[in-house]
This record gives structure tokens, sequence and C-alpha cells, in this order.
């Protein structure tokens, strides 16, 4: 089905202020969205309705609601909200609103990548010059960030250049695990560590006592209890207290998005309680440049 300009711009908004407000919508409510006429609106709707796009609701809480043919028409399926691919405005998460699907051009010319990101929810506020960022995508967590260059209307779309890429791996943080946890124990000198450390060729050690692990020392606290004079302490004077963890069954992004959160070097992985082995950020790095090479 062939439709005008100003029809799919209707319909793309109705199905925008819809998922938005619950409920029927005003043709004021479309025609302010998309800056027409309301008589233009309501006239666009009596066709719309002919054509089995939308609903009349009457009385004065009424207006218009979506049908399974507006879905099929702007080609997006029925949309249930449940889940979502944000989309991010300079650095901001614009709320309400959800891609659809990612199109790309001129991959073959890494300088002039394009991408269009169709979307359900209001990007009107998108201007050229913007950053934007899409994702991550619920199946292979695609990240994609760049610079507005447009927007198309009718289609709820921004129109985008292409500055980064990033898929993270979908397989498990224990097929990640590079190396077994080194420990040293509780009373274990500064100088020990250290020397444990280099042998290793690791920043940060473990701590355990009587076979359970405690603690974390690294390279810097050591650098600082240097520093301060503080050269006969033991490990335990030093060491941090917050070990993060992860179980080792758990997808790969969940160690990346732990690393942002906690803002650690290392973390510790765990399988059926028991700790298996250590990744660390330099871990986490190497990957990514294998999965996005």
């Amino acid at each position: 089905m062939e439709l005008t300009p100003i029809q799919k711009e209707i319909l793309t908004s109705l199905v925008t202020l819809y998922h938005e407000k619950k409920h029927a919508v005003k043709g004021e409510a479309i025609a302010e969205m998309i800056s027409r006429n309301p008589g233009t609106v309501r006239n666009q709707m009596q066709s719309l309705k002919a054509l089995r796009l939308v609903e009349g609701v009457p009385g004065p809480k009424g207006g218009y609601k979506t049908t399974s043919g507006t879905y099929e028409v702007l080609r997006i399926g029925e949309y249930d909200g449940a889940i979502t691919v944000p989309i991010w405005r300079n650095g901001r998460l614009v709320e309400g609103v959800t891609a659809l699907d990612i199109s790309f051009t001129s991959v073959r010319h890494p300088d002039l990548c394009n991408g269009v990101v169709r979307a359900i929810g209001d990007v009107r506020g998108f201007d050229i010059g913007d950053k934007i960022q899409v994702g991550p995508t619920p199946v292979n967590k695609l990240r994609i960030s760049g610079m507005v260059a447009g927007r198309d209307d009718t289609e709820n779309a921004i129109i985008f250049t292409v500055e980064e890429m990033l898929s993270l791996p979908k397989r498990s943080v224990k097929e990640y695990v590079k190396r077994s946890v080194i420990r040293v124990g509780l009373n274990v000198s500064i100088q020990e560590a250290s020397r444990v450390m280099v042998r290793h060729n690791i920043h940060g050690v473990m701590v355990e006592n009587r076979g359970e692990i405690v603690g974390i020392v690294t390279f810097m606290d050591i650098g600082k209890a240097f520093a301060s004079g503080k050269i006969g302490v033991k490990v335990r004077d030093i060491m941090s207290k917050d070990i993060v963890s992860i179980q080792a069954n758990k997808p790969f992004y969940e160690i990346v998005e732990l690393f942002n959160k906690k803002n650690v070097g290392r973390i510790m992985v765990t399988e059926a309680g028991r700790p298996i082995g250590v990744v660390s950020k330099t871990d986490v790095l190497h990957a990514l440049t294998l999965c996005n090479s």
C-alpha cells in the first residue's frame, strides 16, 4: 500500500504518541507534533480510517488508535515495549524512544559509512551535529555511535555518520579466563607480594586466609605504601577487601558492564562458589579487539 508522505508522517506520529500515552490520541496532539494544521490531520484521518490503518475512538477521551494495519504498512511490527534498544543524544538517554532497525550505507568506504536508525518514540529533538549512540541491541550487544547528519520524519528515522561500532562476544565469561587465581597469604610482606606479581607478570594478586579469598592487593597499593614510608607493612595492612566477582556462566557483556560500574582492574571469576580464575581489563580489551577486528 502506497501512502503519501503526510499520511506516513501522521501514522508514525500516532504510533509514537499512542505508545507514550497508552490511550487514544487526539488529532490536535498529532498536528502539534508534526507542525501541521489540525484540520489537515482530521481530513487525512478519514482516508486512513477507510483504509483501516487507524481506529476512531468516540467520546471526550476519544481520538485515534493504531490497528494491526498501522504497523504492517509502516513495516515495524506490533510493538509491546518488552524489549528496548536505547538511543542516546549527546550523552543522555532519550526516554520513551527505542530503535526498531538499523541500516547502513557506504560500508565499503570506512570514512563515509552512514547509518539510518528507525525508532518508535519522538526523535524530533535530534539535530544535525548531535552525538548519537544506539544500543546495546538485545542479541549481540551491538553499540553504534556517531554524529547526526539528518532526519527523516516520515520514517521517524535519524541519519548519522558512523564513528564507532562495537559488538560484544556472545560467549560466557569462563571462556575468557586466561589465568588462574594467584594468591598470597594474609601475612606476606609487600616485598614478597611484589615478587609474586613480577614472577607471574600480573598487576594484582588475591589475598587468602585459611584457603578463603579475603582481599586483593595491587602494585598501586604497594607503590602508595612505599611512597608514604610504609616499607615494613604486611599485605593485610594495605589490601582492599572489596573483591568484585562474577559467575563463570554469565555472558561476556556482563563483565564489561561490571568493569565500567565498579571501576576496578580485575574481576574474580567463580564457579559453584569457588574461584577459578581472574579476568583483567587487559583481557577484556584484547577480547574486544579480536571480536571487532
